[in-house]
């Protein structure tokens, strides 16, 4: 059995970030190549308005087909109410709501005050109640570890508002290092206090790459008890609404880290590296990283059991 989580969200966060739009059948290509790797949670795409993000504007047509792989978590990001309703009407598995701990970057990411998108969530959470009881809800507390708007944010404001998320229905609150400003010991330190604080409701490490600690940063946050992490193949991606945020966690440096730890992911590694074939035919001109990959797998390597 996996004993940590890994969920990818290169289908959604990576492909949001890139100008050029991968084709529908290629995306679907590239989710059934990560499902045959042995990859459970995908995060498939977003439901926004296509004006604002053109690249993710065919997510029904994705989740349906993400839902025929067997075993398979389907997520989707939703930023209000509207979008839920799209999201359940499509047949997701589970929501995902992005909420900022930064004022200024909520504003320039879902155009709402973190007031209101705890007011949002709630809208959300009696929505999926009523009609798809069984749907997951998670949030990601984007900026928790700062944000290039407005800099430092409290740790104090990212708990309370997690707190917050939590009684406005979230199953999970997981947080999120949007600008790549974490740092190994603030990521042992505000995750110990999200579990303090709320307990099991206490979600995901999304972490990213871009000053170079986003390994390290996934260490700490294991080290400290979290057992699902957020990565991207090939590092695709960051926040559009964040600059210079580019880099999240690659999948496939995560997972070689785990298995060679001795710590199981349930992802096959040589067919996750496979599966970079499927990225590259949907977006031929993008760069796309690993160390892992670039120096392939060392002599005798065997996954954790």
């Amino acid at each position: 059995m996996p004993a940590v989580l890994i969920s990818e969200v290169g289908p959604r966060d990576g492909l949001q970030s890139v100008k050029a739009t991968m084709a529908t059948a290629h995306k679907c290509a590239w989710i059934t190549a990560l499902h045959a790797a042995g990859l459970r949670e995908i995060e498939v795409g977003s439901f926004v308005p296509a004006a604002l993000l053109p690249q993710l504007a065919d997510t029904a047509e994705v989740v349906r087909h993400a839902r025929l792989l067997p075993g398979l978590t389907v997520l989707a990001l939703v930023p209000n109410r509207r979008g839920a309703e799209a999201a359940l009407q499509a047949g997701v598995h589970k929501l995902t709501v992005p909420v900022s701990a930064s004022e200024a970057h909520s504003m320039a990411n879902v155009r709402r005050t973190r007031a209101q998108m705890v007011e949002a969530l709630r809208a959300i959470d009696a929505l999926r109640r009523e009609i798809a009881p069984q749907v997951g809800l998670e949030v990601g507390v984007s900026t928790a570890f700062g944000c290039t708007l407005q800099g430092a944010v409290p740790e104090d404001e990212v708990i309370a508002l997690a707190e917050q998320l939590a009684a406005a229905g979230a199953d999970e609150i997981g947080l999120s290092d949007t600008t790549g400003m974490a740092n190994p010991a603030q990521v042992k330190r505000l995750f110990t206090r999200l579990r303090g604080a709320i307990g099991d409701q206490a979600g995901a490490a999304h972490l990213h790459n871009t000053r170079g600690l986003g390994l390290a940063n996934c260490l700490a946050a294991y080290e400290v008890g979290v057992r699902a992490f957020d990565a991207s193949q090939g590092g695709l991606g960051g926040c559009p609404y964040a600059p210079g945020a580019s880099g999240n966690v690659v999948t496939e440096d995560l997972v070689f880290m785990f298995e060679a730890m001795g710590v199981p992911t349930g992802v096959d590694l040589p067919r996750l590296i496979a599966a970079r074939e499927a990225l590259r035919a949907g977006l031929p001109d993008e760069p796309i990283h690993g160390m892992t990959p670039e120096a392939g797998l060392p002599l005798g390597f065997q996954s954790a059991r």
